[in-house]
């Protein structure tokens, strides 16, 4: 079981559930990624930012295994990732062997900058795309 979220975790999920990813989701550019709820078998969708490379997606996660949508992925692998407006079912694997610091180099800059700052346990995920 992850240990429970820091101060700065939860003040962050509070600015994160409230203001942006409400934002977030309405703008067909921005990567989502959907889950389905551990404990309530219902599709939770979450703004990430990342980069597809052939037919892989990855991604950093902030908080890694404290991440409510990591909880799901661990769940259950089975995800969908909304890229240009176009929703791809897919498979999420997590990988703690990679360095997620140099992966950021490699996805969006602004998205990494947000995750380098605010994040304390970064985890590197990549979604196999069907």
């Amino acid at each position: 079981m992850p240990a429970p979220a820091d101060p700065k975790q939860r003040f962050m999920a509070v600015i994160q559930r409230n203001v942006v990813n409400p934002v977030a989701r309405r703008f067909t550019s921005h990567a989502l990624l959907e889950t389905i709820g551990r404990k309530s078998g219902l599709a939770r969708i979450t703004p990430i930012g990342g980069r597809r490379t052939g037919a892989q997606f990855w991604f950093v996660s902030e908080y890694g295994e404290r991440s409510q949508y990591v909880q799901n992925i661990k769940a259950n692998p089975a995800v969908r990732v909304r890229l240009g407006g176009q929703w791809y079912p897919g498979t999420a694997h997590l990988m703690p062997e990679d360095d997620a610091r140099r992966r950021l180099l490699s996805l969006p800059r602004i998205n990494s900058a947000g995750v380098w700052a605010v994040g304390n346990n970064l985890l590197t995920i990549r979604v196999d795309l069907d």
